[in-house]
């Protein structure tokens, strides 16, 4: 009963056991999307997303699935957030919006800032744990997240949302949808966020948009769709060490070092514009055509533009680091460092089309897709103060010390198919089947940002990732097996802030599934019911893994490792035990290794003289960073009249920061508790539907860190570790309510 009361919850709860067996969807908006029958996975539709929606971003809402594992910078949620699936990072996790690739195709990552408030745009997520059906944009490696906005409704629409909360936080949205003549539909939608953070000055601006115009029948449906955003964050991704981030030994738990100088008195002060900003546009053309009962085609076109900076202060750094010279003044001081002011700038356009078609019968049923789509990325900075006012050279106006361009052209062709090999009323046997082609061209040139040294990069890869599977149903029983393959390139850090001894290889995955789910009725009143269990080995080849050390911008570093695994077991239940009471969760065991693992380290002497050279150590078998070996939750759901109750727990289990297995360079087990309450006023028929709302987060106000980094050395003479971890510490209890009304 503990472990169960500690388990990570559901998001369908029993309903979501029956969702693995779906045939290819018919013509719809969902056109392009493909369920595979072999995948563990869950649909989180639009109510369900939305019902405890105060603007915290995506990932955080996507909670209650299995092996999930949140964290943010600024503490929130509402400011940069990510997320791990079975340990994997998010830069390694599918995201495409209406099948068109979301994923940066330099960096792989998602920024969820840019489109605050997704939840509110979308009619639906799914999410494939494990490798998945084949799909559009960069490889799956520990899920796949297939995001929907558009849905054609019969009725007019109109949306107001309101709420606030602790650190000024505030969510503000509002959104359309009308029907039109002539089986036209549009639907407009806008959300601003705002909100302090539990960090100090780790504040959020944040504003997203989405609009869509289209042209539905029984066989046709063409739309556009327009969605971005714009965000601007104070910048909170340096962490503190333990005692801040636990609040121990009367620690500030809100304190961010973030921007820190010391000014010309003597002075500790912080830079007042230390901070990100970035806008992103993205058109969407679709057309999805039924020629026949059996035939189905789907075509889409789309363009993505994005451009933004970051404003940095950095502190005591060298000349030669912004291609300036050191000098001597008239005293014959030397000068190598000063203070300086940055802008790192990008500007990005990404573009191309996906395409399939589609047949579907009672016996078999098969897509082929095809994509094509290319990215061009200007990176480049500018320095625009120094301190030394002694600097005898003249400094050009925004003076620009590296630019380099990135463009990637990725291209891939699949074919799928279900083929119905028993298919009665209450029973049915289906074999899967999924070959994917997929070719890259990555090319890199320019000066490098971090040492300003060339780059000249350019790596093509070819990819094989066939995947194949059973599923076997009867009377609510399914049971399922599966065996995917899936090749991934590295990103762009892989390459521009690799160490000498780190050679980016792409990364290859050998994943098995084999799970059981049954889900029924039970008792007088037919009160749902449901269990399942998914086991899964993850065989790794050239794994890219965490290293605990992390870039200037705060991106993660990683490292190939020949031989790893990831394995595990996630249990899913639900049971309804009255009509408006019932009890849902996942438990998610495992554990993740790397076999016979080396790293290379800066050597010093424990007086630390020394620390100019490298050496390598012998680690061994060990767990593989930002791996928790349990993840785990419970879900109380309270429903009548009315009024809904949820009442919340997550558990995440022991993570090290890096592969060296030190307890000193870890992040605690944590556990939180979240309330939600909604109430929707009893009012006449005609009226608009009012829903009042209030959130609780963290309701035993546990002092965690979510998140964290660290920087190891090895001193010879001793053979022992120095670790330097930080951590990135998460808000305590914190209180928002607000209400929505529909018309």
């Amino acid at each position: 009963m503990a472990a169960l009361a500690a388990s990570s919850l559901s998001a369908q709860g029993a309903d979501t056991l029956t969702v693995m067996m779906n045939d290819l969807d018919d013509v719809e908006v969902t056109a392009q999307r493909v369920r595979q029958t072999t995948s563990n996975h869950e649909v989180i539709e639009k109510e369900d997303l939305n019902r405890e929606n105060t603007g915290q971003n995506l990932p955080y809402l996507l909670q209650m699935t299995p092996s999930l594992v949140t964290m943010s910078d600024d503490g929130l949620g509402i400011g940069y957030s990510y997320f791990r699936v079975r340990g994997t990072d998010h830069g390694r996790i599918n995201m495409t919006m209406n099948d068109v690739p979301l994923n940066d195709s330099e960096s792989q990552l998602v920024y969820w800032v840019n489109l605050t408030d997704m939840a509110s745009g979308l009619s639906s997520v799914d999410v494939q744990r494990g490798v998945g059906t084949s799909t559009n944009g960069s490889a799956s490696f520990g899920a796949s997240v297939n995001m929907n906005t558009f849905v054609y409704d019969t009725c007019n629409h109109f949306t107001v949302g309101f709420n606030g909360g602790m650190y000024n936080t505030f969510r503000e949205m509002v959104s359309a949808g009308v029907k039109l003549p002539n089986n036209f539909y549009a639907t407009a939608r806008f959300s601003k966020v705002n909100s302090d953070g539990f960090l100090y000055r780790a504040a959020s601006d944040l504003y997203s948009y989405s609009g869509s115009f289209g042209y539905f029948t029984k066989k046709t449906e063409a739309y556009v769709e327009l969605f971005g955003g714009k965000e601007k964050t104070y910048m909170a991704w340096d962490g503190v060490d333990y005692n801040t981030a636990y609040g121990l030994e009367g620690a500030d738990r809100r304190y961010n070092p973030a921007g820190k100088y010391t000014d010309d008195e003597g002075n500790e002060a912080y830079y007042k514009n230390q901070n990100d900003n970035y806008w992103q546009q993205h058109v969407q053309l679709h057309w999805n055509q039924r020629w026949h009962p059996q035939w189905t085609t789907a075509v889409t076109l789309h363009y993505t533009h994005g451009g933004g900076y970051y404003e940095q202060y950095k502190e005591n750094k060298k000349f030669t680091s912004i291609g300036l010279q050191s000098f001597v003044d008239a005293d014959g001081n030397t000068h190598k460092k000063t203070d300086y002011i940055r802008l790192k700038n990008m500007n990005n356009h990404f573009f191309g089309g996906v395409a399939s078609v589609k047949f579907t019968d009672e016996a078999a049923n098969a897509q082929f897709g095809v994509a094509a789509n290319h990215y061009i990325g200007d990176h480049f900075g500018n320095i625009t103060w120094i301190r030394d006012s002694l600097y005898p050279y003249a400094l050009p106006f925004d003076y620009e010390y590296y630019r380099n361009q990135g463009r990637k052209t990725d291209v891939n062709t699949y074919l799928k198919a279900n083929w119905f090999i028993i298919h009665r009323a209450q029973e049915r046997l289906t074999l899967y089947g999924d070959l994917q082609y997929r070719y890259v061209d990555y090319r890199i040139d320019g000066t490098n940002d971090e040492d300003r040294g060339d780059l000249a990069i350019h790596e093509q890869f070819h990819f094989f990732n066939p995947k194949a599977g059973l599923t076997y149903e009867n009377h609510g029983h399914l049971l399922y097996g599966s065996f995917a393959i899936a090749n991934r390139e590295p990103n762009r850090k892989n390459y521009t802030e690799a160490g000498m001894h780190d050679i980016q290889k792409p990364e290859r995955l050998y994943d098995y599934e084999l799970g059981y789910s049954y889900s029924g009725l039970w008792g007088k009143n037919d009160k749902a019911w449901g269990v399942g269990l998914n086991l899964y080995f993850m065989d790794y080849d050239n794994q890219l893994v965490l290293t605990g050390k992390y870039s200037s911008t705060g991106a993660y570093l990683t490292k190939n490792v020949k031989d790893s695994y990831r394995m595990g077991a996630e249990l899913t239940f639900g049971v309804e035990f009255t009509k408006w009471f019932r009890w849902d969760g996942t438990l998610t065991l495992s554990r993740n290794r790397i076999l016979n693992h080396s790293d290379w380290y800066d050597a010093y002497q424990s007086d630390w003289s020394g620390g100019d050279s490298q050496v390598e150590v012998q680690l061994g078998n060990v767990d593989i960073a930002m791996s928790p070996s349990i993840i785990a939750g419970n879900l109380f759901t309270f429903n009548t009249h009315g009024f809904m109750a949820t009442i919340q727990t997550s558990v995440v289990g022991k993570q090290y920061l890096d592969n060296t297995m030190s307890d000193e360079a870890s992040l605690k087990p944590y556990s939180t508790t979240n309330l939600n309450l909604s109430y929707e006023l009893p009012l006449p028929a005609r009226c608009p539907s009012i829903r009042l709302l209030c959130q609780v987060n963290n309701i035993f106000n546990a002092k965690y860190a979510s998140n964290g980094g660290n920087w190891a050395c090895r001193f010879e003479d001793t053979n022992e570790f120095y670790h330097s971890p930080w951590f990135y510490a998460q808000a305590g209890i914190n209180v928002h309510a607000g209400f929505v009304v529909n018309f």
